[in-house]
């Protein structure tokens, strides 16, 4: 899977796959994650896609290999920006994240957990939730992401440490409750 989607999307530097609990929930579920709020849209341009089921031959030929082709064709069905929706979830699998670097992709993975729960929260508060407005969603990702991005901190040393605490907090504990 890894392998396709470094050939596909040149400027990816690293790719997380986890079965983090929420993500998976809404792989399971077979839908997109909506961006119903800020913090959504302050790291993922739009909904965070599902990818569809794999066929029967993509599965005895070469799963994770189909998987990868998969998660391809979805980005490129949909005309989306994988540097832009640094995602996915895997109908009835999990999530896959990526980055410019491993770092990037473990933080795109603990991000998606949180969205991924905060959607299903806010899903459970109001059935009827709508996505965010266009105009806060642009608002919330160009201001981070883009030519003209002004908010956020500077890469370095605070980068670093915010990874290593986000891991701490967020996937160590996943990979714990799996024993």
């Amino acid at each position: 899977t890894h392998i396709e989607l470094y050939k596909a999307f040149p400027k990816v530097g690293g790719i997380v796959h986890t079965h983090s609990p929420y993500a998976v929930a809404w792989a399971q579920a077979g839908r997109d994650i909506p961006c119903y709020g800020t913090t959504h849209a302050d790291y993922f341009y739009g909904a965070i896609p599902c990818a569809r089921h794999l066929t029967q031959a993509e599965l005895d030929e070469d799963y994770e290999k189909g998987t990868g082709t998969v998660i391809i064709e979805t980005f490129k069905d949909r005309g989306l920006d994988p540097t832009a929706v640094p995602a996915v979830i895997c109908h009835s699998h999990g999530p896959f994240t990526w980055g410019k670097d491993a770092f990037e992709a473990v933080h795109n993975e603990v991000v998606l957990e949180e969205v991924a729960k905060m959607a299903s929260r806010c899903e459970r508060i109001n059935p009827d939730v709508k996505p965010a407005p266009q105009e806060l969603q642009d608002k919330h990702y160009y201001r981070k992401h883009g030519a003209n991005a002004y908010y956020g901190q500077e890469t370095g040393t605070e980068t670093i440490r915010m990874l290593v605490v986000g891991f701490v907090l967020y996937v160590l504990p996943i990979i714990a409750s799996w024993f």
